[in-house]
């Protein structure tokens, strides 16, 4: 009973809190297309379902295009533009070059949606839906996504390069970039919890596993295995966020850094004798709470300076500009 009583009030907090955020952008809505694309999210939730019961992986790569794309310049689509001969992309910029992945899927998923809605909807939003049902198609919690985002003409190289945290973060760099996009701590550590699944590269933890004293010396040894101590052919080599629920969206994120076994640098950083220790250790406990948070966070950075009204334009293919 004391469960159940728990669960409605978070999911009464989750409303309100989405509530909130819709009033504080109301040029979005999660009705913005129920005229003018009525079967958009059945279209857009079928193709990231198959998309991730092919490549359950693959949740976690839409989740970080949608990341890196609301730091930089906004939720603009422009993470999806290829470079051309007069701008370089945000794909080639370092927190990108060979590791963003997922443009296939959403190549996909604007097709279809084209075919049902033609230049109506965009990439940008397209991008936010098939977040939110990836995290759904891998046990996580839903929302309704706020809706009316128009796509960016250019992308950002250099906003790319300097405004995404990177791996190596301390706790105040990454609490400094995400209140410079407007996100607080508390959003922070929830919206980290991400990496309750998905996989990363050698490259981006190998100083962690031969250099931090913060962590766990099981963990870290079985993670030399395949990630040698010099850069090389191991650089591109994977192993899991979340070494114990790597393709569940679930708390166990939060578990692991409990243990010292959070596998980037800036992972640990949330559970290191800092500010968000009592957070972590919350979340690690209590998955609706985790749940509610991540969602209003979810919803916050969705709302990060948005094109909307007669800025910006509606691809007709996520690639490139009209």
């Amino acid at each position: 009973m004391a469960s159940s009583i728990s669960l409605r009030f978070a999911t009464l907090s989750i409303v309100i809190t989405a509530l909130l955020a819709f009033h504080a952008n109301a040029q979005l809505s999660p009705q913005f297309y129920a005229n003018t694309c009525p079967n958009l999210l059945s279209i857009v939730r079928a193709a990231t379902q198959q998309a991730v019961n092919s490549e359950p992986r693959m949740a976690a790569s839409i989740l970080r295009l949608f990341f890196h794309d609301c730091f930089v310049n906004g939720c603009d689509g422009s993470v999806l533009l290829d470079g051309t001969t007069t701008m370089q992309s945000e794909k080639s910029a370092g927190a990108n070059a060979n590791s963003a992945r997922g443009f296939d899927v959403i190549d996909t998923i604007k097709s279809r949606v084209e075919a049902a809605c033609r230049a109506t909807v965009s990439c940008a939003d397209i991008l936010a839906l098939a977040t939110r049902d990836g995290i759904v198609a891998l046990g996580g919690p839903t929302w309704a996504v706020p809706l009316g985002r128009r796509d960016s003409r250019v992308a950002n190289f250099s906003g790319a390069n300097s405004d995404l945290p990177g791996p190596g973060s301390s706790l105040a760099t990454l609490l400094s970039m995400f209140q410079v996009k407007g996100l607080n701590a508390r959003d922070l550590t929830a919206l980290s919890g991400a990496h309750t699944i998905g996989q990363t590269q050698c490259r981006f933890f190998r100083n962690r596993i031969y250099n931090d004293a913060n962590i766990n010396a099981t963990f870290a040894t079985t993670r030399r295995t395949t990630c040698p101590s010099t850069s090389g052919n191991g650089d591109l080599n994977l192993a899991p966020l979340d070494v114990q629920t790597p393709i569940r969206f679930d708390n166990a994120y939060y578990q692991n850094l409990l243990t010292r076994r959070g596998l980037l640098h800036s992972d640990q950083e949330l559970f290191n004798s800092g500010s968000q220790d009592a957070l972590v250790r919350t979340y690690s406990t209590n998955s609706a709470t985790f749940f509610s948070d991540f969602i209003a966070a979810m919803v916050k950075m969705g709302n990060i300076t948005p094109l909307t009204g007669t800025n910006g334009e509606i691809r007709r293919n996520c690639r490139r500009a009209n």
